[in-house]
């Protein structure tokens, strides 16, 4: 019989995860071609706005495949719940059996993506940090600050929203951990003063431009994951010294490089795998002036790589 562990079970062994490590090792399996991952399966909602994905995969050789449903549905905090939720199901990857249930409601998926921020952030940011920006006040732009405080020192921050309040609880929030927090509604605070920029927003529309991206500065482009969405103005990517993504395949078809692929402001060549920037540095940032961008659209190999580790935590904790 499967165990199911809930989110209070999943959140009392995730501090035990070396959660950046384990994601860039999977990356690294990806793009070694270790990794079996078929296309994303998708629904998309116009009323009210929201998406799911299922994510599924294994690593040759690996105990486990991993199946994973997430959701967002944006406009779930005027009903007072989170936007995201979700599962993971494990199997035995040599007898097909159920192993466990992971119903850690979404919380895996945004640990993964932050720690995959992390990772970029590692291997793609300039050396010194002078600031750092955050485009979107929700859970996703927590995660991606919190992982980026084990690989950068900076802790000067400024975090753009759309809303004054979520912005204050921002604020609040991340000074306890540390932070230093500026709140903005306007987005040229960010791209003025910053050298180091995720964005983790739903946006549908380009929130930055090209024309306010100074030299130096590296982007981590996390919110587009569908190939509606899009943060970035493809100009961005045209201007990039080098343009990385998780999965070339899946970046193609969804998120900033879909959307400049579509307006023909970037060719495939210019693009680099981030597993194949982590094996070999002089792929990756060679001088303090170039602008970097990586574009996360979420790959499964993040999600076996997640639960698999948690899973043995659970069971090693018994």
């Amino acid at each position: 019989m499967a165990e199911i562990y809930r989110l209070n079970k999943i959140k009392s062994v995730i501090k035990k995860i070396n959660t950046v490590d384990i994601i860039e090792k999977g990356f690294i399996y990806y793009s070694q071609g270790k990794v079996v991952v078929p296309p994303v399966g998708e629904m998309i909602f116009d009323d009210p706005p929201g998406d799911v994905h299922i994510k599924y995969g294994y690593i040759r050789g690996d105990d486990y495949y991993v199946v994973k449903i997430a959701s967002g549905f944006y406009e779930n905090k005027k009903l007072g719940i989170p936007s995201s939720n979700g599962l993971m199901l494990i199997f035995n990857q040599k007898t097909g059996q159920l192993v466990a249930i992971l119903l850690d409601e979404g919380y895996l998926t945004d640990v993964r993506t932050g720690a995959a921020g992390a990772v970029v952030a590692k291997h793609l940011a300039p050396k010194n940090v002078e600031r750092i920006g955050i485009f979107g006040a929700g859970v996703q732009g927590r995660m991606q600050l919190m992982h980026l405080k084990s690989v950068i020192g900076c802790r000067d921050v400024v975090v753009w929203g759309i809303d004054r309040d979520e912005l204050e609880r921002y604020k609040d929030d991340m000074k306890k951990e540390g932070f230093s927090i500026e709140t903005t509604l306007n987005g040229e605070d960010v791209t003025s003063t910053c050298n180091l920029i995720v964005t983790a927003t739903p946006s549908r529309k380009p929130l930055i431009y090209a024309h306010q991206i100074k030299r130096g500065t590296h982007i981590t482009a996390v919110g587009a994951d569908t190939p509606e969405k899009n943060e970035l103005d493809p100009e961005i990517l045209k201007k990039a010294d080098i343009v990385v993504a998780d999965s070339i395949t899946q970046c193609i078809a969804r998120g900033e490089i879909h959307q400049a692929v579509k307006a023909g402001t970037i060719e495939k060549e210019k693009i680099f795998e981030l597993g194949r920037i982590i094996i070999d540095e002089r792929l990756g940032r060679s001088s303090e002036d170039q602008i970097t961008v990586a574009d996360l659209t979420g790959v499964a190999v993040q999600d076996i790589q997640i639960s698999k580790a948690v899973v043995e935590k659970l069971v090693s904790s018994k």
